[in-house]
């Protein structure tokens, strides 16, 4: 087999493993966030301490706060609301995220909060 062909095949496993690699590097808490909620990624909702991840998947909407200085042990919380539902919340002490957290929401609204340390965000209604 000649050189050729030998890079023609490895071509795609060398660029999945590259790709792969990269994903690790740069986002570890995003990735970590993906590996505990299913779907695809909807909403990051940003503060000054870390951040909330939103996924959704069907008709089931999940979020994981993350805090923005991993490793140290501080208060953290999140919570997903349906509207006309109640929340379903995770909050602890927490070194790297809290949740994740699961509703069925069908096609109505959520309401997402994190926070980490005293800050805070609050999505308002969304994904309606």
């Amino acid at each position: 087999m000649g050189s050729a062909a030998i890079h023609r095949r490895l071509a795609p496993a060398l660029a999945v493993l590259t790709a792969a690699g990269l994903l690790a590097v740069a986002t570890p808490a995003e990735a970590q966030a993906a590996a505990n909620c299913p779907g695809r990624k909807v909403r990051t909702l940003p503060f000054s301490t870390g951040s909330v991840v939103v996924y959704k998947r069907g008709g089931y909407v999940c979020a994981v706060t993350l805090a923005g200085r991993p490793g140290v042990e501080r208060k953290m919380s999140v919570s997903v609301r349906a509207r006309g539902g109640r929340p379903v919340v995770d909050e602890g002490r927490y070194k790297y995220h809290a949740g994740p957290v699961t509703v069925h929401a069908g096609r109505r609204c959520v309401w997402v909060k994190g926070a980490v340390g005293g800050r805070s965000v609050s999505s308002g209604w969304i994904l309606c």
